[in-house]
């Protein structure tokens, strides 16, 4: 595993739109404000063309460009990291015209993103064996500074690479959500629901609702991210899952899913399972699911969705956790040796990356 430096400030930060761009608003302003946060944390900043670009079908311009662009801050070596700017749609378009043996031969550096920019940490993870940070995407950084910026400028600084999940959660799809972003869009998130961790475990051979008192611990290899992602990749030149879990042995998968719907979920598990992506699973992380949220359908809802494919490995399944597109999420690292321990509603993830 080639181990990205953590950045100091004087570092340049690399901007990048390989998927969604910030040409309009709130994600502009957003956007706007977190390059001045950055400046004022003694960063310097550089982005390219791409950011603010939009002339992309479904994506911020055309795919070569964006990758392009990817590549010319991955391999400068002036640039410390590279964050992007947005999640999105089409991002598999773009790794395609992506170098991955040209990334795996430069200097490690950090890359952070979630949703759709699992397109480039999966293959950072897996073919170059650098870990990256599925993690808030730039705007973030220029709403109402949160846990979830603290945690993930730890991560990059190399000063905290601890993280805690939180006691409340923003409740997806609010009425008037829109409005509210119109009127301020570096508001922070309308954390209103008591979060509740779902945690099972194995008991006398049966896959089982841990109790309150109980202290459940996984230790492994970090890796994963958005599960609609992920099941598009499999199979493709874009992953070298299979050979990645046999090299470095016990696999924490962290998921979570988007636009999937509760049927989708247990069908992409399925996928990922039938073509050994689990085979050496000590755990799963499983996040709270974005449109399948609260669903059912014909029997089937974002529990057993996952319970119904994955208690077959014998390993602790935690559901609900702050991961992913529900905020607030908490940043992991794809690729990091950690230690997860959760206990009641509570969960901690511990990277055990040594410091630099």
């Amino acid at each position: 595993m080639r181990i990205p430096r953590f950045i100091h400030p004087g570092d340049t930060i690399g901007f990048a739109a390989p998927s969604f761009g910030v040409a309009s608003d709130p994600y502009k302003t957003r956007f706007e404000e977190a390059v001045r946060r950055f400046e004022a944390r003694g960063y310097h900043v550089r982005t390219v063309p791409s950011v603010y670009m939009d002339d992309g079908l479904g994506i911020s311009t055309d795919p070569a460009k964006a990758a392009e662009d990817l590549m010319e801050l991955y391999l400068d070596p002036g640039i410390a990291a590279v964050i992007s700017v947005g999640g999105g749609e089409l991002m598999n378009e773009t790794i395609s015209c992506v170098d991955f043996q040209r990334l795996a031969a430069a200097e490690p550096k950090w890359f952070m993103g979630y949703s759709d920019n699992t397109n480039m940490l999966i293959p950072l993870t897996t073919i170059c064996e650098v870990p990256g940070i599925y993690g808030p995407c730039a705007p973030t950084f220029g709403r109402t500074w949160d846990e979830t910026c603290d945690d993930a400028m730890g991560i990059l600084e190399g000063t905290n690479l601890t993280v805690r999940g939180r006691d409340l959660f923003e409740l997806p799809w609010q009425e008037g959500e829109e409005e509210a972003e119109e009127a301020d869009p570096l508001a922070g998130y309308n954390l209103t629901e008591k979060k509740i961790l779902d945690c099972r475990i194995m008991k006398n051979g049966v896959l089982t609702k841990a109790d309150a008192g109980d202290k459940v611990t996984m230790r492994g290899t970090m890796i994963g991210g958005c599960l609609d992602i992920l099941v598009n990749l499999t199979g493709t030149p874009y992953e070298n899952v299979r050979n990645y879990i046999r090299k470095y042995g016990s696999m924490i998968w962290v998921l979570e899913a988007c636009d999937l719907s509760v049927m989708a979920i247990r069908r992409a598990l399925w996928h990922l399972k039938m073509n050994g992506w689990f085979d050496t699973a000590a755990g799963f992380v499983i996040g709270r699911p974005l449109c399948a949220f609260r669903q059912e359908m014909m029997g089937v809802d974002q529990y057993n969705a996952v319970t119904g494919v994955l208690g077959e490995f014998g390993v602790p399944i935690v559901m609900d956790a702050d991961v992913g597109h529900v905020a607030p999420m908490i940043p992991v690292i794809s690729g990091c040796p950690a230690e997860v321990e959760v206990q009641g509603n509570s969960i901690e993830i511990r990277h055990t990356l040594g410091r630099q």
